[in-house]
């Protein structure tokens, strides 16, 4: 049997309530809201500054890799405490001046080996069955947008592929995009 490549949202949720009991809840937490909800790829997320943030405006600036358009987000509820909650915590980590958003505790940017190490570890503690990785958040980024009903053009842009054909996978199997077809 094929491994699926996404998580659920339920999944998600499970391990974004493990982070609480790792050794940097508040790091954790936030690495992994920012992967799911801005879709981001592992490297992109570690080569996160803090200088792509506004936390007064409340947005970030999305530096896309594989040749994909770079954009603006908006921070949302669902990433903004977190993000405020790790920024706190951030300021008692030995590096805090450096300029990456996620540091490790050897004061250097987080690698993506540890990103994948801690996503594993933390899907271990969750019990979810499956090894997570974290391009399996990219594309629950790209379901959960194609669930809610997003235009693919939308969910292409947001997660800055130059070709649709990457983008088609997300909502190609969701069911709900022909529901009100006919009611016009």
């Amino acid at each position: 049997m094929k491994q699926r490549k996404y998580l659920t949202r339920h999944e998600i949720n499970q391990i974004l309530n493990a982070t609480a009991f790792g050794v940097h809840p508040e790091r954790d937490a936030c690495l992994f809201r920012l992967c799911f909800y801005h879709g981001l790829r592992v490297s992109e997320l570690c080569g996160l500054r803090l200088t792509d943030l506004d936390i007064h405006q409340k947005i970030i600036y999305i530096r896309r890799l594989k040749n994909g358009l770079s954009t603006t987000h908006p921070l949302t509820q669902e990433v903004l405490p977190a993000l405020q909650a790790w920024l706190e915590a951030r300021r008692a980590y030995q590096g805090n001046a450096l300029p990456w958003l996620f540091l490790s505790q050897k004061s250097r940017a987080l690698s993506r080996q540890q990103v994948y190490g801690l996503l594993r570890r933390y899907g271990e503690m969750a019990n979810l069955g499956i090894h997570p990785h974290p391009h399996m958040l990219r594309h629950a980024c790209g379901y959960a947008l194609a669930d809610l009903g997003v235009d693919t053009r939308l969910i292409q842009d947001y997660l800055g592929h130059r070709n649709i054909k990457h983008t088609v996978i997300y909502t190609a199997s969701n069911a709900q995009r022909f529901y009100g077809v006919w009611d016009k």
